[in-house]
């Protein structure tokens, strides 16, 4: 579920619609939360569907660390990518802002941290290329990412701290307070078999 301080907007005819803050967004708060709602995807399960059902799962999914695909149901679906991105993946199922997202300010993540199949290079000037294993190579740059903000996860206000389970906000306020170790984001890499590489 996408936090609630949030609405999608029309950007160009190229970029299509993206999802921007309506109120500020404080860095430490959580920006969307998995929800039973959210659909889980195996690829065997993918390769059942028609071939425009299938691009619809792979064009709005991102992969766990499994290999299934998760379909989430809302407006999550239309967060962008940045190379500088304002909220990074977690391995709790959630993710964070990992800086202050001012009202109007579009909330993006790294494509990078979704397990993407391909790679894919961006448009001119960056040109940039995001590659199936960019949680490998920027996992430690991104690890300090989280352990900067997530002390801030239990000093803001978390809209969406009802959908997550009690047990396991007890076990985020333990890290938030430094008393449990933050698990690495590249826990949430999937090692793809090269045998299954056909794409």
């Amino acid at each position: 579920m996408i936090h609630p301080d949030t609405e999608v907007r029309f950007i160009n005819k190229e970029i299509g619609y993206g999802l921007f803050a309506r109120h500020p967004i404080p860095s430490g708060t959580i920006t969307w939360v998995r929800d039973p709602l959210d659909r889980e995807i195996s690829p065997e399960e993918l390769s059942k569907y028609s071939p425009p059902i299938q691009e619809i799962i792979l064009h709005y999914s991102y992969r766990n660390n499994i290999g299934n695909f998760i379909f989430c149901w809302d407006n999550t679906r239309y967060v962008n990518h940045s190379c500088t991105p304002n909220c990074c993946v977690t391995p709790y199922n959630f993710e964070i802002a990992i800086r202050d997202i001012p009202a109007g300010e579009e909330l993006t993540n790294h494509y990078g941290m979704l397990n993407i199949i391909e790679p894919f290079t961006l448009p001119s000037p960056s040109g940039v290329t995001i590659r199936p294993d960019d949680l490998l190579l920027y996992g430690d740059e991104w690890d300090r990412e989280l352990q900067r903000v997530f002390p801030r996860l239990i000093e803001v206000h978390q809209p969406l701290q009802p959908h997550i389970a009690d047990a396991q906000w007890e076990m985020l306020t333990e890290i938030s307070r430094g008393a449990r170790q933050l698990q690495s984001i590249t826990s949430c890499y999937f090692a793809e078999s090269p045998e299954k590489k056909t794409h």
